[in-house]
């Protein structure tokens, strides 16, 4: 493989529409083909099944290019979008979302009055410390609000590791990150200061809505 790149830049290969062979690796073996189909496209109806839950105002943390922004501008939620990628950022912005460049670990408006936030497409694993991110996010909520997180289908892994993004013959710097199952869940949102109230299954795809512990 080719030297070492940022994974941002690896990154923005879906916003180039590089979709085949784009994949994540983990350094512990195995990995997983990111669905860049999905991610530049419309909210699906999984999606819809998790806007159905949201309180506003919504923040979408690692929202990408927008695409749960933009359905929650069509049905008339306030939401603000946060992404680390430039290029994500940009492509967000073009489709009409408003979305804030940089982490959910710096500054983020209005702290303490989101009603609700997105950990959707993996974004439990940012960071590589679940506990930590659900803490953070917690910490940015209102006192009802509410975590939306998709997570691995039960059984499937739970643990923090190093991973890389590759496509051909180019290949990331390991960063660190985490999956998370269903059956995973619980203990790391207890110990960020939450609690899982639901979970549920759609289109292949699971998700939980997590509250602020009372």
């Amino acid at each position: 493989m080719s030297a070492v790149a940022d994974p941002l830049d690896m990154y923005e290969l879906g916003l180039s529409g590089a979709l085949e062979e784009l994949r994540v690796r983990f350094a512990g073996g195995g990995g997983v083909r990111l669905d860049v189909d999905r991610w530049l496209g419309p909210a699906d109806a999984a999606d819809a099944a998790v806007l159905e839950r949201v309180l506003a105002p919504v923040l979408d943390v690692g929202c990408g290019p927008g695409r749960h922004v933009v359905s929650c501008i069509e049905r008339g939620i306030p939401v603000l979008g946060i992404d680390v990628s430039t290029a994500a950022v940009l492509e967000a912005r073009r489709r009409g979302a408003e979305v804030l460049e940089g982490s959910v670990f710096s500054s983020v408006p209005e702290p303490g009055k989101w009603g609700s936030a997105l950990l959707l497409d993996g974004n439990i694993g940012i960071g590589g410390d679940p506990a930590a991110l659900l803490a953070r996010v917690g910490a940015l909520l209102r006192a009802d609000g509410r975590v939306l997180v998709e997570v691995g289908a039960p059984g499937t892994p739970t643990r923090r590791e190093r991973a890389r993004i590759e496509h051909r013959g180019a290949r990331s710097a390991w960063f660190p990150w985490a999956r998370v199952a269903l059956d995973g869940l619980g203990p790391l949102a207890r110990a960020g200061g939450m609690d899982v109230v639901a979970n549920w299954e759609a289109g292949g795809r699971w998700f939980a809505r997590v509250d602020r512990a009372a």
